[in-house]
C-alpha cells in the first residue's frame, strides 16, 4: 500500500526536492503551500507524472483553520495520513541585528517556524494513535525539517534560530511521547543549502565554503535533504527515534 505523505512548504526549494524523492518513491503527496494552486499547477502536474496521486493543500500553517483544511483535505483523498514532513519555514523578512528585532517579525517568524508545526504535529499524531491498530508495522513517522541553525548562532537572525532549536526540541518531545505508539519522530537538519531563503547571501556563503567553511567543498543541494527523507520515510532508521540527521557537508564538526 501506497504511504500517503504530507509536506507543508512542498511546492519549493527544499520541500519540492522532497515531494520529487517521495514522489520516485511511489508515495502518495498531500503538497501544502501559500501560493494559489494555479500558481504551482506545473509543479503539481510533474509530480503526478511520476506515477503518485498528488494534490495541493493551500494554506499558512501559522493559522488554526488553515491547518485543520489541510490535514481534513488530505484525510478526505486519501483517507490515511502515514508521514509528516515539516518542512514550511521563513527567515526575517529583514535581517537585522539582535538588538532591533522587532516584535512583529518575532511573532511572524516564531508563528509559521515553530507553532505551526507544534499544533500540526500534535493534529496529525492524535489521527495517527487513533489508526495506529490498522496498520501496525506501517511504520507511520513524523519528520522536522530544522536548520543548523539550531545550534549556530546568527546575531542578524536570532528570532528564526530560536525557532529552529524550539523545533529540535519538539523533536524530542514528540518523539517521547509517541514512543509507546511506534511511531518515529525525526529531525533533519540542513547545513547551507541553495534556495531562496539563502538567495541574497550565497555569494558570501560560496565564497566561505570556498576558504573551508564545510568538509565537503560544495554548498548543499535541495535533493541533498530529499534524499536523506526518503530514507527515514522507507523506513531505514527504524531504531533512532529522536535523533538528529546531519545535511550540512561537515559544516558543524568542530575542527582544529
Amino acid at each position: 500500500m501506497k504511504k500517503t505523505v504530507l509536506i507543508t512548504g512542498g511546492s519549493r526549494g527544499i520541500g519540492l526536492a522532497i515531494a520529487y524523492e517521495l514522489a520516485k518513491a511511489g508515495c502518495n503527496l498531500a503538497i501544502n503551500g501559500r501560493r494559489p494552486k494555479e500558481e504551482i499547477m506545473d509543479v503539481i502536474e510533474e509530480l503526478s507524472n511520476r506515477g503518485s496521486e498528488i494534490i495541493y493543500c493551500q494554506g499558512d500553517v501559522s493559522s488554526s483553520e488553515d491547518r485543520a483544511r489541510i490535514i481534513d483535505s488530505t484525510l478526505k483523498t486519501f483517507g490515511r495520513l502515514n508521514v509528516l514532513v515539516n518542512n514550511a519555514g521563513v527567515g526575517p523578512e529583514k535581517r537585522s541585528d539582535l538588538l532591533e528585532t522587532s516584535e512583529e517579525s518575532f511573532g511572524r517568524v516564531m508563528d509559521i517556524n515553530l507553532k505551526g508545526p507544534f499544533f500540526l504535529t500534535q493534529k496529525v499524531a492524535q489521527h495517527m494513535i487513533a489508526h495506529s491498530f490498522e496498520n501496525f508495522g506501517s511504520r507511520d513517522c513524523i519528520i522536522n525539517i530544522s536548520s543548523i541553525s539550531a545550534t549556530v548562532a546568527s546575531i542578524n537572525r536570532g528570532e528564526y534560530c530560536l525557532s529552529k532549536a524550539g523545533l529540535s526540541m519538539m523533536t524530542k518531545l514528540f518523539a517521547s511521547r509517541l514512543g509507546e505508539y511506534n511511531i518515529p519522530v525525526y529531525e533533519v537538519r540542513p547545513g547551507i543549502i541553495e534556495t531562496d531563503m539563502t538567495a541574497e547571501v550565497l555569494e558570501k556563503y560560496q565564497k566561505l565554503t570556498e576558504e573551508g567553511l564545510n568538509i565537503q567543498t560544495r554548498l548543499g543541494k535541495p535533493e541533498d535533504v530529499g534524499i536523506s527523507v526518503a530514507a527515514l520515510v522507507d523506513g531505514k532508521f527504524p531504531y533512532s527515534t529522536g535523533q538528529v540527521v546531519m545535511v550540512d557537508g561537515g559544516l558543524t564538526i568542530p575542527r582544529l
